[in-house]
């Protein structure tokens, strides 16, 4: 895997997304010397038509990430590949009718456009069926070898299951208590953790995973120290957790790995930049959103008796409670012989216009009044209702350490998690929280905002 954006990007997912651009571009440079009775060079270089099809070329690969074809490296069928694909490239040529509509001295030539998107439909359709067959055997995976006894170990062995476009893969596991080549998530036992030299000669891991419940008791300390020193990569359990999962493990933390850390934010600049640009992406997101807006406050005027805005009270930065706006989506009366209580799936408080609105988040549009007003960011942790927030800081170890950034109209946890209603979900996203504030940075809020405009668009994780 590679890091960008503060986040472990899988180089299976890279390489697709560098060979695409390569492909595309090549496709509709081809289609200009097989349709232009002119020679082909005076158009792409002298008349700005590499200018002109950068356009096309970025709604195609844009297209094909908001169709999953980034994060699901593996083929699972080609018809829905090609219906993909077909999707994509109708999106291209919508899009290249909205520039000609806009400027005809920009248009893509008809033949080029036809013939380009026939030649990138046919070489992306038979390079993924490739990739996908041949990829990992020929770009190899990074193995992990797992020492110790932590549940941790398993979890992280599942998750590599789950997604085999990360490139990563289980040799297997070195534990006590287990007899050699008892089963395990991703992999078998290998030897007891008295055999970690033999095992690690025989199978040559790129790297030691050690996650033992008892550090000073069971951990091999000088076989470690020989080991490191003789080249291998040995991390702790809960760091590869984090690096895999994308969230910090709550049960292996420690609060002197938050004190001591290097890496935890928030740092001063961050939040001095985050500001300003949520207050400013707040002000141009309530200017081009304002017509969504009104329709949305018609329907809601109209469909149900009440209020169109609604007003509740959400736990901010530093603890402070602010004033939370949002279309109403449920029945005025919803709480009022409840209480607060979460909001669950297919809540029967939620109207008809409500479901639709939630499920393009048009709900939440509202809250672009709350960063700009600066008591929320656009990217941050969820705001939690004061009711919940009591609770679960006694239930939930570090749950009050996520008031220590302001709180977003989306998040980490929103992009990564679905929607949650019960005590587990809310640790898992508080996870997902604790990444994000660890983390935290322009890089990262650029990658979120980009991530949940496509689960909008694509009407994911809303309840």
């Amino acid at each position: 895997m590679m890091r960008s954006f503060r986040v472990n990007v899988p180089a299976t997912s890279l390489a697709l997304l560098i060979s695409d651009i390569l492909l595309v571009t090549t496709a509709f440079v081809l289609a200009t010397y097989l349709t232009l009775d002119a020679d082909p060079r005076t158009y792409l270089f002298d008349d700005g038509g590499f200018l002109r099809l950068i356009p096309v070329l970025a709604t195609i690969i844009v297209g094909m990430h908001f169709s999953d074809l980034y994060s699901r490296v593996h083929l699972q069928s080609r018809i829905v590949l090609l219906q993909q694909l077909c999707v994509v490239m109708g999106g291209a040529f919508l899009t290249e009718g909205f520039l000609y509509y806009l400027s005809s001295t920009q248009r893509v030539p008809l033949h080029v456009m036809a013939v380009g998107s026939t030649l990138a439909m046919a070489g992306l359709f038979l390079w993924r069926v490739a990739f996908s067959a041949f990829a990992l055997q020929v770009m190899g995976r990074d193995t992990l070898l797992l020492v110790g006894g932590s549940p941790l170990l398993e979890d992280i062995a599942r998750h590599i299951e789950e997604h085999p476009e990360m490139a990563l893969q289980v040799t297997g596991y070195v534990a006590d208590g287990l007899e050699p080549g008892t089963p395990l998530p991703g992999g078998k036992v290998l030897g007891p953790i008295s055999s970690l030299t033999e095992v690690v000669q025989a199978t040559r891991p790129n790297r030691l995973v050690i996650g033992m419940p008892e550090r000073r008791l069971r951990m091999p300390v000088a076989e470690l120290l020989d080991l490191r020193f003789a080249g291998h990569i040995i991390e702790e359990a809960a760091t590869t957790f984090e690096h895999v999962c994308g969230r910090v493990c709550i049960r292996e933390l420690r609060p002197s790995q938050l004190i001591y850390s290097g890496e935890l934010g928030p740092r001063m600049q961050t939040l001095v930049v985050q500001t300003i640009s949520s207050r400013l992406f707040s002000a141009i997101g309530l200017v081009l959103a304002s017509p969504i807006m009104l329709l949305t406050a018609l329907a809601v005027r109209l469909s149900s008796p009440g209020p169109i805005l609604y007003r509740q009270v959400r736990v901010g930065l530093d603890g402070e409670l602010f004033t939370l706006y949002k279309f109403r989506s449920m029945r005025a009366d919803a709480e009022a012989q409840t209480g607060a209580v979460w909001a669950s799936r297919d809540d029967p408080r939620i109207t008809k216009v409500g479901k639709i609105i939630r499920k393009l988040r048009f709900d939440e549009l509202p809250q672009l009044v709350n960063g700009l007003i600066g008591n929320m960011s656009i990217v941050g942790p969820r705001p939690e209702r004061p009711e919940f927030v009591h609770s679960l800081c006694e239930k939930i170890p570090y749950y009050r350490e996520r008031h220590c950034v302001r709180p977003g109209i989306t998040g980490w946890a929103q992009i990564n998690y679905k929607y949650g209603d019960t005590l587990e979900d809310t640790i898992t996203k508080l996870e997902y929280d604790l990444y994000y504030i660890k983390n935290m940075s322009f890089r990262l809020d650029t990658y979120i905002i980009f991530h949940t405009v496509k689960a909008m668009l694509l009407s994911r994780g809303a309840q």
